[in-house]
């Protein structure tokens, strides 16, 4: 079924998926930490991700400036994004997947902000790189869907992504040309759109691959077996058991996953 051309509504399966709830609240831990506790002044000065060749430069701070932001406004608007774009992409590939999307998006970003700001004297703070990650993962995996912006105007998601990218490759090197120091990361915006376009073009790649080595392997013949002649069988009922097992599995590794009789299942205990 094709979900492209619908209106957009977050979700899919789970309203808040297992990956998308940890980062949540580990992001809001550590806000309350930064801004609400004496540790603020440790935490900004220990994971924010500070320029190379600065004193305070450490290689673990392309991971942990994601969890730091500087206000409340900027964790509100960043994890209301991750949550409305990330839920359905959770949902479809995977619990696993989409950590590994999500911070090679983040870390990507950390590392081309770090080269495009070298002698800068200020640090870098959000999970903005790997939120426009996920808004290039939404774009390419739904293309034609709508979203609506401020609410009212539809746009398709291709064309508001593509509006996105522009308008941080203009203000990136716009900033950079006049010399104004800006207070937001484009450079790190754009790094994510770009090591997330690599990352997806990659798999889709293993997946072409993978499909077409499955076509080219030789298929054993099946094995006879003799068939039960009944009368008004009945299929055995699904337990809860059992549906709670495929809806772990669905949150693991996505509803692709499922074989043909646990998709049997799912949608006879959904009938009931």
């Amino acid at each position: 079924m094709n979900y492209s051309n619908q209106p957009y509504s977050p979700g899919g399966f789970q309203f808040m998926p297992p990956a998308i709830k940890t980062i949540i609240l580990a992001n809001v831990a550590v806000f309350f930490l930064q801004f609400f506790t004496p540790f603020g002044g440790i935490i900004q000065e220990l994971g924010a991700l500070w320029p190379v060749g600065s004193e305070n430069f450490q290689l673990w701070q392309p991971i942990t400036y994601m969890f730091l932001h500087g206000s409340g406004s900027h964790l509100f608007f960043n994890m209301f994004a991750l949550w409305m774009f990330g839920a359905e992409i959770e949902n479809q590939w995977g619990t696993r997947e989409f950590n590994i999307y999500y911070f090679t998006c983040g870390i990507g970003a950390a590392i081309i902000n770090l080269l495009a700001t070298i002698g800068d004297p200020y640090p870098t703070v959000g999970a903005s790189g790997a939120i426009y990650g996920i808004l290039l993962a939404f774009g390419m995996m739904f293309p034609n869907r709508y979203i609506f912006l401020y609410f009212l105007f539809p746009v398709k998601a291709k064309y508001f992504v593509a509006g996105y990218a522009f308008i941080e490759f203009i203000s990136g090197f716009g900033s950079r040309a006049m010399g104004s120091g800006s207070n937001i990361a484009h450079f790190a915006h754009l790094g994510g759109m770009l090591i997330g376009f690599i990352f997806i073009i990659i798999k889709r790649a293993e997946w072409s691959f993978s499909g077409l080595f499955s076509k080219m392997r030789p298929s054993r013949p099946k094995r006879s077996e003799p068939r039960l002649h009944t009368t008004n069988s009945v299929a055995p009922p699904v337990s809860e058991a059992e549906i709670n097992a495929i809806l772990d599995k669905i949150s693991e590794r996505g509803y692709g996953s499922l074989t043909a009789e646990e998709r049997s299942k799912l949608l006879k205990a959904g009938g009931k």
